[in-house]
């Protein structure tokens, strides 16, 4: 029996290499052929995903404060993810956030790192970022495009939200006040039109250029290519041809829900299984009220199984009887 195990993270309680040695650990799985892949939308995980951290920069954190970001450069190409730099976990969730003040500085000083490191190809993962200020610190710190020429800068983008849209959909989130969004969105149209008139882009109809607070439409200014994130991931660990063939799939996520099957590690494994004929299951956290399920997908729900407690607070442990009961019933 040959399994594939790609899951996505759980966010806040395990990461997807954390949730493939949990999966692998289960008795059930003892005996097959395990391919072990981690997955990720673009946002956190990006990085673990392509490979790992192989290098450290000390960059200005989201509110200003120096923060060592990893990230990863190998054969030309860098990997970022703009949260290591720019996150609001960085400053410690909304709480501690100032939505006003939170800017992706960070994020600029480590794309100008990977182009001074020699990268011929820089690839940002955008998500859980604590700023809304499209982008505009990172271009700042990024200076000159002509120091660019010749680099291709790809973004990899976990949602397909809309420059201006930006503040309303993920600014709570970041601890903005209804006042607040308003103000960040009249900043968002301002800097709409600087990009334009500098860089010759209209950033506002572009489907991505809301991710990360309006950051990809700020890169997007600067030349870059905004990208969805799993179909850019899936391209570059050949996911296709690790499923092919196999007997089943193991893939999850902390929460499913609609958005699972709109560009999010879930759906993008679930439809590229289907094409193959391959079946999936699909261990998550819990599963929102009223999401769509395709007959054919496979879910075990850690809450349903275990309640909510063990299932935030004994994460992998879930995991792992879920696998046997789902692999031994």
């Amino acid at each position: 029996m040959r399994v594939v195990i790609c899951p996505d993270k759980f966010k806040g309680t395990a990461t997807a290499n954390e949730v493939i040695k949990a999966v692998d650990s289960s008795h059930a799985v003892h005996t097959a052929e395990v391919i072990k892949c981690p997955l990720a939308d673009g946002g956190e995980g990006t990085l673990e995903a392509l490979g790992g951290a192989n290098r450290s920069s000390e960059v200005a954190g989201p509110l200003g404060r120096p923060v060592a970001a990893a990230w990863r450069y190998a054969a030309k190409t860098a990997v970022i993810e703009m949260s290591r730099a720019s996150g609001l976990l960085l400053v410690g969730g909304k709480s501690g956030n100032d939505p006003l003040l939170a800017n992706t500085r960070g994020t600029g000083e480590l794309i100008s790192a990977a182009r001074e490191a020699g990268a011929r190809r820089i690839i940002v993962g955008v998500g859980g970022s604590a700023s809304t200020d499209g982008g505009y610190e990172a271009l700042r710190a990024m200076q000159s495009i002509a120091k660019f020429r010749g680099i291709e800068i790809q973004v990899a983008c976990d949602v397909t939200t809309k420059f201006l849209d930006a503040p309303r959909v993920f600014g709570p989130q970041k601890g903005a006040t209804a006042l607040q969004v308003d103000l960040l969105t009249r900043r968002l149209e301002m800097l709409a039109d600087l990009y334009l008139e500098q860089y010759g882009i209209e950033v506002r109809p572009m489907a991505r250029s809301g991710a990360a607070g309006g950051l990809a439409g700020g890169l997007a200014a600067f030349g870059a290519q905004l990208v969805d994130g799993f179909g850019l991931i899936a391209d570059e660990v050949e996911l296709v041809e690790l499923i092919e063939g196999a007997d089943l799939v193991i893939t999850g996520e902390g929460r499913l829900d609609q958005t699972s099957f709109d560009g999010k590690v879930v759906g993008g494994v679930y439809r590229i299984a289907q094409d193959l004929k391959v079946p999936v299951l699909a261990i998550v956290g819990e599963v929102e009220e009223e999401t769509s399920i395709p007959d054919s997908l496979n879910i075990v729900s850690l809450v349903e199984l275990f309640g909510y407690e063990k299932a935030t607070k004994k994460t992998l442990w879930c995991i792992s009887e879920a696998t046997n009961q789902f692999l031994s019933g």
